[in-house]
């Protein structure tokens, strides 16, 4: 006889509602592991992997991000007051300039600048501070055998920061093998850089693969004084180089570092510089997987700073003050996760899994709302989950730059630069900038005038500040000329309907662009359409940014994406983007247009080395008004910063210009664990919904199953 029994069916229904109901401990999409639940980290993502760590190559912001936290150049932006204000940061005290005559005969503070032939600042660092542990600093280094990171290596060890470490990170920026952004533009300025530079090319040419020792090389610009005291010798009057002590490029680098990095087999295990920093800041480095998670954790060297005491108006009452005078940093570790896309970004953010976030254009509704008004505030979704938010000013540009090497838009030939202008002209008018912020940046910015932002030395506000030949002016504001205009500029250029009046053949412009992901193909469209309005072509050509930087080095954009965030706040930061001297391909700066014009030139010159005053708003104006007639770029739009950040997340206060803000932040991790389980619970009624419903169907079945078993097994 065959019995058939079911009632181990029914006991595996109920081990799975047993299971089910055991689920509603805590959440199940929680993607950090459990041994971090309630851990002092701050949990946040970025979307581009960094390519430079060196400090003396790192220049974007996806970058900075990580350095800034790692490296200590010796000043920095006090965090809280605005306008901003530099202080010490390893230095004793912000140095002042001393003034000297050719002769090296001292001058006073109001010397005119023309007597000025350098300027000295001498710079004294706090004793006692220290480098985060790391291998470099053991001898004798071991052989790699299978040492692939830096955790390998069996010991570590540190010494005391000096006046030499920060001497030998300014020579580093001649180094024929870094490719120092700047060297252009500190050649113009520290004494001997240029020189330098030539005699170690030469030397590397002659030594090929050797390590350079930068000790055995003299500059004149930047000299030890003693173990604590180095000395920097600049060319002229530059009052903008206080605000350059504040960027990694001028961060302490120990020479041992640098030779440890240099040995056979480092580079292709990645170990160097760009992969792991050396420092003395409130973070080191510990873990660099620049495709899935960086991790920055407390140096337990660092030197100690504290919190501020005093900001601007407000702050006390956002509670910026409320650590006043207590121990930084405050935070054990930063876990950073790649994130390809921002609509995982900004669902991980909802749920809790990231302490704060910007706010994209596709989450922009949901975040937030604007009332009749104008005024911004959160909707009461993101009210009820006690998210915060911060709004400001960014001291940033976005533009589309034209390649003025190019022979068709460009403006170095002089036979054709007229046209070429009417050109610039004519599709600088077509694309509609107040409509790509209303569509793509859901009203957040203003239209650009020219190359400098709100609340920089040099804007004009209202029609002072408009750029007449784009706009004319109406009682409601500037408006853009008129599409008719624009297609009389692409005439007189030689293109009348968007052919060329000579071979008939169509206009076609090329834009390299790294847009990509969610919104690109938009965006794309967009633009196609804009010039279609003047029957212009447009080819976009999206690439990565590696790639795309690569093109803009050797001069092969035609038209081109891209965007600048004030490294320091003074026009000069914005006015030397298109300055002859800082071309792209002549001289690897910051000109990315490689605009050049000789009058621009001279007035930047002499406008660089002033005071805020009426005669340097006077310059800055001549400047302006040649940028506009000249259009070298398609003035784009200044963005206005929005910012989200959790409740449980304290002392966050946005900025463009001070980027070491890490170290003054603070969470609740208890109230962020209470939260995230809260808000991530398992919603487990449906699925024992779905299981009793099974049962239901399934249980008959069986009992009928089982009857008609027994009845076939009854003897005959």
């Amino acid at each position: 006889m065959v019995r058939l029994n079911s009632r181990p069916m029914c006991k595996a229904i109920l081990f799975a509602a047993v299971l089910l109901l055991a689920g509603c401990g805590g959440p199940w999409n929680d993607p950090y592991p459990a041994a971090e639940r309630e851990r002092n980290i701050l949990y946040s993502a970025f979307l581009e992997r960094p390519k430079h760590l060196d400090p003396v190559q790192s220049y974007s912001e996806d970058e900075i991000t990580f350095t800034a936290q790692i490296y200590e150049p010796p000043l920095q932006y006090h965090y809280l007051k605005r306008p901003y204000t530099v202080v010490p940061a390893t230095a004793r005290e912000v140095p002042r300039p001393r003034y000297l005559d050719a002769r090296g005969r001292p001058l006073p503070d109001a010397a005119d600048p023309a007597l000025i032939a350098f300027t000295d600042y001498e710079i004294a660092i706090r004793p006692g501070i220290r480098y985060q542990p790391h291998p470099a600093f053991v001898e004798p280094v071991p052989v790699l055998g299978n040492i692939r990171t830096l955790a390998d290596f069996p010991h570590q060890g540190s010494r005391e920061l000096t006046a030499e470490d920060y001497v030998y990170e300014i020579k580093r920026l001649a180094h024929p093998r870094l490719h120092s952004p700047i060297l252009g533009l500190m050649g113009e300025y520290i004494v001997g850089l240029k020189d330098l530079a030539g005699a170690l090319k030469h030397h590397d040419d002659a030594h090929p693969g050797q390590w350079l020792d930068l000790r055995q090389f003299s500059l004149a610009g930047a000299e030890v004084l003693d173990r604590h005291r180095y000395r920097i010798r600049l060319k002229g009057k530059y009052p903008q180089f206080l605000y350059w002590l504040t960027m990694p490029f001028f961060a302490p680098i120990p020479w041992e570092a640098d030779r440890f990095y240099s040995r056979p087999g480092m580079a292709e295990r990645n170990l160097g510089l760009d992969w792991y920093p050396v420092g003395t800041g409130p973070y080191m480095l510990t873990k660099n997987d620049p495709n899935a998670r960086m991790v920055l954790s407390r140096n337990p060297n660092f030197h100690g700073q504290t919190y501020p005491c005093e900001g601007e108006a407000g702050d006390r009452e956002a509670g910026l003050l409320a650590d006043c005078g207590k121990a930084l940093p405050f935070i054990d570790e930063a876990v950073f996760t790649r994130e390809k896309e921002q609509i995982p970004y900004w669902n991980k953010f909802l749920q809790g899994y990231y302490d704060a976030s910007g706010i994209a254009s596709d989450s922009f509704d949901q975040a937030v709302q604007v009332g009749s008004g104008g005024e911004v505030s959160l909707t009461d979704e993101m009210q009820r989950q006690g998210i915060r938010l911060a709004t400001s000013v960014a001291t940033s540009t976005m533009y589309m730059g034209f390649n003025w090497l190019d022979p068709l838009v460009g403006g170095a030939d002089p036979a054709t630069a007229e046209r070429a202008r009417k050109l610039r002209q004519a599709i600088s008018i077509a694309i509609d900038q107040e409509e790509f912020i209303s569509i793509f940046a859901n009203g957040r910015g203003i239209a650009a005038q020219g190359p400098i932002p709100p609340g920089i030395f040099g804007y004009r506000e209202g029609q002072a500040g408009m750029n007449p030949e784009m706009y004319q002016w109406t009682d409601h504001g500037p408006r853009r000329r008129s599409v008719e205009m624009a297609r009389q500029l692409l005439a007189e250029a030689g293109y009348p309907h968007g052919r060329d009046a000579r071979s008939g053949e169509p206009l076609v412009i090329n834009l390299d662009t790294t847009l990509n992901g969610v919104g690109a193909k938009s965006r794309v469209d967009w633009l196609v359409k804009q010039l279609h309005k003047i029957d212009v072509q447009l080819v976009v050509r999206s690439t990565d940014y590696n790639r795309f930087q690569e093109k803009l080095l050797k001069g092969n954009a035609q038209l081109f994406y891209f965007g600048w965030n004030a490294d320091y706040p003074d026009p000069e930061n914005f006015l030397f983007l298109l300055y002859g001297p800082q071309s792209k391909v002549k001289h690897q700066g910051e000109n990315a247009a490689n605009y050049s014009n000789p009058e621009y030139d001279r007035l930047f010159e002499r406008m660089k080395a002033m005071d805020n005053g009426p005669e340097r708003q006077a310059l800055i104006d001549r400047m302006v008004g040649i940028l506009r007639h000249d259009a070298p770029w398609i003035w784009g739009f200044h963005p206005t910063d929005y910012a989200l950040a959790h409740q449980w997340l304290y002392n966050r206060k946005p900025t463009k210009v001070g980027n070491n803000t890490l170290k003054y932040q603070r969470v609740d991790a208890s109230l962020r664990q209470r939260l995230r389980d809260e808000w991530n619970r398992p919603v487990l009624l449906p699925a024992l919904l779905t299981l009793l419903v099974l049962a239901a169907v399934a249980l008959p079945a069986l009992i009928g199953y089982r009857r008609r078993e027994r009845q076939r097994a009854r003897p005959q």
